[in-house]
């Protein structure tokens, strides 16, 4: 049974000031919390889960040393960010601060300049962990990693994928290529792509302007001669130019 105090705590990490003064945020559903339990137990600071949860197939807590409290489906509409919550929740310690490892001169990876839509990073995060990469980086300015709807859309990929805050200064070296996808660059389908930093800008304004003296290569991902559409969604770009450099480089 879970108590007042508890939902009350719960509650309070829907918002980033709470999140940040206890270091903890919420997973849920039984794709990602199981998923947490099987492989990155040791994040768990509280699992909630429902009767229905433990008698379903899906209950990988059998095999697991990992405490729970089972919850009402009523409280767990409390403390859920969802409406329509799916029997297991947990509170989860943020991940350790780490030094970035990508050698850009062997492999590509995306800096997310000012990406607000929790949603759009989510992708983004499980987009790249389906091409194999380990970490990304993005402007301090960008939406938060542990925001509940990019933890949502991100399934199990950000347990995966290292997300450093940074400013582009601090990664766009001299000695790799740096593109910037933009509406006025080389056609991606015919540029000669090679190992680097590829920058995704802001879903309503692009790249921000003080990060274009960083751009060697500037890019774009042709349209039809037709087409009345002004630009894409972030993550959309971003998978189109993901497949194109995972296409030539491989």
């Amino acid at each position: 049974m879970i108590s007042k105090n508890q939902i009350k705590q719960v509650k309070s990490l829907h918002l980033k000031k709470f999140r940040d003064e206890e270091k903890l945020f919420i997973a849920e559903g039984i794709k990602v919390v199981n998923e947490i339990i099987s492989t990155n137990p040791e994040i768990i600071h509280q699992l909630f889960v429902t009767e229905n949860y433990l008698q379903g197939d899906s209950n990988v807590l059998l095999n697991a040393t990992v405490e729970y409290i089972t919850i009402s489906e009523e409280d767990l509409k409390k403390i859920s960010t969802q409406s329509q919550p799916n029997n297991a929740l947990a509170v989860c310690h943020y991940f350790e601060d780490t030094t970035p490892e990508t050698d850009l001169t062997k492999q590509f990876t995306f800096y997310l300049d000012d990406i607000r839509d929790p949603g759009n990073l989510g992708t983004i995060l499980r987009l790249v962990d389906w091409y194999g990469m380990e970490e990304i980086f993005c402007s301090k300015q960008s939406t938060d990693i542990y925001n509940p709807k990019t933890i949502q859309s991100a399934m199990g990929s950000f347990l995966r994928v290292k997300v450093h805050y940074c400013d582009l200064y601090e990664v766009a070296r001299k000695d790799i290529p740096v593109y910037g996808a933009v509406l006025e660059g080389e056609n991606i389908y015919k540029a000669e792509l090679k190992n680097g930093l590829i920058i995704i800008g802001n879903e309503s304004n692009g790249i921000n302007e003080k990060n274009y003296k960083f751009i060697t290569h500037p890019i774009t991902i042709p349209s039809a001669t037709n087409s009345a559409t002004e630009s894409l969604n972030a993550a959309m770009a971003t998978a189109i130019i993901c497949s194109e450099f995972f296409r030539q480089l491989q």
